[in-house]
């Protein structure tokens, strides 16, 4: 029988699935008391350990098996019957593990991240991310038409995996509207969280009420909490550097180079700011309709200060495919990146392979063409 620690911070769905299946298999694993994401996991002691710094992170009690990656873990605390009873079952429980972490993770993470305030909110991105998970739920719903588990008529390690992944999307964007079209889905779900193996784990799960509200709020918060604590570090390490610097007179060559003039890193910088905010007109035209963003845009803009350019790609008979088409595009904004924060554009491709068109519209401080700022942005443009 497996016997061990596991490194982990409260709350990590990644690492529920490690004790549950301890749970049911009766592994002796402990959590690591005093644990603290960011500090323990980036300490010399856990990187001799775990090199990637990464949690959860499994060390057994001898010290001679040490392991990160949740699916990993998991499988190593369970017992054959969470494993699968033949090689088909087993089979079938690496198949579920790996379409929970390709099909499932990804699109619940995105949807549900931005609503706790781990991750920024974009409209466009959680709506995608919604549509993602709701496909792959619906897969789910219909191999659960006449299962009770995913693999056989027992809990498996394939039924834990799928459910610590869902968890936070039960908990938070799977609202009672959502879950009405994915009755098997959720009465498999509501089995497995009443199971005591589970629950002794998770506690009891509070499924979500209503649809989620984006509060930035949340964002701002935990953003200043990161930055809070990187500046504390950066005083404390600045500190007696300071106390060098005044022991020690800085050699020449530190003094030459303080007193040559900083180069401006934005081209636009030149130019007069205006009223027009681009960033807020990005934030709007990202996370609301059109019917929303467009008169945003009327009511705000500066054209004193900033101005509209319409462009069509001067080559349209050398056009081939489309994907082709679509990389010569994406190869621009890559080369323009620098006008990200002064810039707006939105280029589209019509057509079809060897019939196409490319033309695009380009919003920019300042009434002249922007891309003679920089000889780094005459590149893509000259074709246009």
């Amino acid at each position: 029988m497996a016997a061990g620690v596991l490194y982990t911070y409260p709350e990590n769905f990644r690492a529920y699935k490690a004790l549950i299946a301890a749970q049911y298999s009766g592994a002796d694993v402990k959590v690591a008391p005093n644990f603290v994401f960011g500090e323990t996991n980036k300490s010399s002691d856990f990187l001799k350990k775990f090199p990637a710094g990464k949690v959860p992170a499994y060390e057994s009690a001898d010290g001679k098996v040490l392991l990160t990656e949740s699916n990993a873990i998991a499988y190593y605390v369970s017992n054959a019957a969470l494993r699968g009873s033949d090689v088909a079952s087993q089979a079938a429980v690496f198949q579920w593990a790996s379409w929970a972490d390709g099909e499932l993770l990804p699109a619940a993470c995105a949807w549900v991240f931005p609503y706790l305030g781990i991750m920024q909110y974009n409209k466009v991105n959680v709506e995608r991310a919604k549509s993602d998970l709701l496909a792959a739920l619906k897969v789910l719903d219909e191999h659960l038409l006449t299962r009770t588990f995913l693999v056989s008529e027992r809990v498996t390690l394939a039924d834990i995996i799928v459910f610590s992944t869902l968890i936070h999307a039960f908990q938070h964007v799977l609202d009672p509207s959502v879950r009405s079209s994915l009755v098997n889905v959720c009465r498999w779900f509501l089995t497995m969280s009443h199971q005591p193996q589970v629950s002794s784990v998770v506690g009891s799960v509070a499924l979500a009420a209503a649809p989620p509200v984006y509060d930035p709020k949340k964002y701002q918060e935990l953003s200043k909490k990161d930055g809070g604590k990187k500046d504390k570090k950066s005083e404390k390490k600045e500190q007696p550097k300071k106390k060098e610097k005044e022991e020690k007179p800085a050699p020449p060559a530190d003094d030459e180079f303080d007193e040559k003039p900083k180069e401006s890193k934005d081209p636009f910088d030149s130019l007069p700011k205006g009223t027009f905010n681009m960033d807020d007109f990005k934030r709007c035209y990202s996370n609301e309709d059109e019917a929303v963003s467009i008169p945003y845009f009327w009511e705000k803009f500066d054209p004193q200060h900033y101005s509209i350019w319409f462009a069509e790609y001067k080559y349209p008979e050398e056009l081939s495919k489309v994907f082709m088409s679509c990389n010569l595009i994406t190869g621009m904004f890559q080369r323009l990146d620098k006008m990200r924060k002064q810039a707006f554009s939105s280029v589209c491709l019509f057509g079809k392979d060897d019939d196409s068109s490319i033309s695009g519209v380009w919003v920019w401080r300042g009434d002249q063409l922007a891309f003679t700022l920089s000889p780094d942005w005459q590149v893509g443009p000259l074709t246009y």
